[in-house]
């Protein structure tokens, strides 16, 4: 008698795991993509960060548009997106993009309120070609198509609308490691609108992580430059203040 598909699809998966045993990236349990514990984190109501994301700041005495960020980016939180984004864990995509989806409903009534200006864009910040092909996706992408998703079933239209590029400048460095003054010359004039790209309308930025607000900066000065009204900046991480972080917890292993 034949073994049944079932049975062999469940033994070649034991096999892989032997071989490449699977495990949370955020604590380290092995045999799930994501333990119950760090999955819960990504439940977290999405709050306002922006004054702790300097670079924002426009210096001319205006407040920062406001960025909501779903988790701070400490502890299993870290881990979770460093292992998406670099280390090849695209199983992960799917609750990372539910977060987004749940903090699009969570949005809605403030968001509804500046999409009756003209419409709600939501523009993702641009990666460089060689993250897009090293991460099989554009992953920031995908965070704003689940953002677009969430606003929509709460009642809110909103279109992504990918308009901005990275421009390239053999001398600008990856963003990693450095310090907030770096970052803020590093980032400047990073990104450019995409010709022929209408950018006219009321934006909200979309990206994985912020941590001094340089790269939103350029975009909003980019978005501005060609005639758009960015409102505010959705992320899924935000690096918290030093004094935040000492009252974070790791999930047991």
């Amino acid at each position: 008698m034949g073994l049944g598909r079932g049975v062999l699809v469940a033994a070649a998966r034991d096999v892989g795991r032997l071989v490449l045993p699977v495990e949370c990236p955020g604590c380290g349990r092995l045999d799930t993509v994501l333990c119950p514990a760090c999955a819960q984190l990504l439940t977290a109501r999405a709050a306002r960060c922006e004054e702790a994301v300097p670079r924002l700041d426009r210096m001319d005495g205006a407040p920062p548009p406001p960025v909501w960020a779903v988790v701070p980016y400490v502890g299993p939180v870290r881990g979770v997106v460093v292992a998406w984004k670099d280390r090849g864990r695209a199983d992960l995509t799917r609750p990372l993009v539910a977060a987004l989806e749940r903090t699009g409903r969570d949005l809605a009534p403030a968001l509804g309120e500046v999409a009756r200006w003209g419409g709600l864009a939501l523009v993702p910040v641009p990666t460089t070609a060689r993250a897009r092909r090293r991460r099989g996706a554009d992953l920031v992408r995908l965070l704003a198509d689940g953002l677009a998703r969430g606003l929509g079933e709460a009642g809110v239209p909103a279109a992504v609308a990918a308009v901005l590029r990275r421009r390239r400048d053999p001398r600008r460095r990856d963003q990693v490691g450095l310090g907030a003054r770096s970052r803020g010359r590093n980032a400047a004039g990073s990104v450019a609108v995409r010709r022929g790209a209408v950018a006219a309308r009321v934006v909200v930025l979309v990206d994985d992580v912020v941590t001094t607000g340089a790269t939103l900066a350029a975009c909003r000065a980019a978005l501005e430059r060609a005639g758009a009204l960015v409102v505010g900046a959705v992320v899924l991480a935000a690096t918290p203040s030093p004094s935040a972080v000492s009252g974070v917890s790791t999930p047991g292993r």
